[in-house]
């Protein structure tokens, strides 16, 4: 066996510390920029008790749609104020939420069933409870909205009596689907913003 050159050596060690090196460099520039998606940590874990309520309301939600289809909004609407009732982990952002959905859904079957007054209380609970802006909380102010034209439609039908009513409840209307279109719009660019 013919001894190695001390070319040949200097050569094999040049490339060993060059792959090391860009080997190293492209694990350094993988780490700094921050992860679309990341492994979850333990810390990340939902609790059992969080985990518990969605799953509740999960089907809460799932039996008032069940509820509806077979036309028995009375079911439904207890069904949906079983979700109210749920007991959350004190601090769980999911709770809000959760509960602004369910208010959501709640006001709309009060308004099916000419509850409209109930409706309203429903949705201003929800939006006086809110910490923060959500979809959710867009959501109570597109139904806010939705009560208000229900309020416009029987002042219509008053007939000339309930005109200016009617126009004002259209008016509220307006401003509450602006509200909602501002949220979500808010919301879309902290998104847009965060890719």
């Amino acid at each position: 066996m013919k001894p190695w050159k001390p070319v040949v050596i200097v050569a094999l060690l040049t490339s060993a510390i060059s792959i090391t090196f860009v080997a190293c460099s492209a694990n350094d520039r993988d780490a700094s920029p921050p992860s679309q998606t990341r492994t979850a940590e333990p810390t990340d874990v939902i609790d059992e008790q969080l985990m518990v309520a969605l799953g509740q309301a999960k089907n809460f939600h799932r039996k008032a749609k069940v509820y509806m289809s077979d036309g028995n909004l009375a079911a439904a609407t207890t069904s949906v104020r079983q979700i109210l009732s749920l007991r959350f982990p004190a601090g769980a952002p999911e709770a809000e939420d959760v509960r602004n959905d369910a208010r959501a859904l709640l006001a709309k079957l009060l308004v099916s069933q000419n509850q409209v007054e109930e409706a309203m209380t429903t949705v201003s609970e929800g939006l006086a409870q809110s910490q923060r802006e959500s979809f959710f909380v867009a959501n109570l102010h597109t139904v806010q909205g939705e009560i208000h034209e229900a309020r416009a439609a029987a002042a219509d039908a008053e007939g000339e009596p309930g005109k200016v009513r009617a126009a004002e409840e259209r008016r509220k209307a307006i401003a509450a689907y602006d509200r909602s279109i501002q949220i979500n719009e808010k919301l879309q660019k902290q998104l847009m913003e965060e890719r």
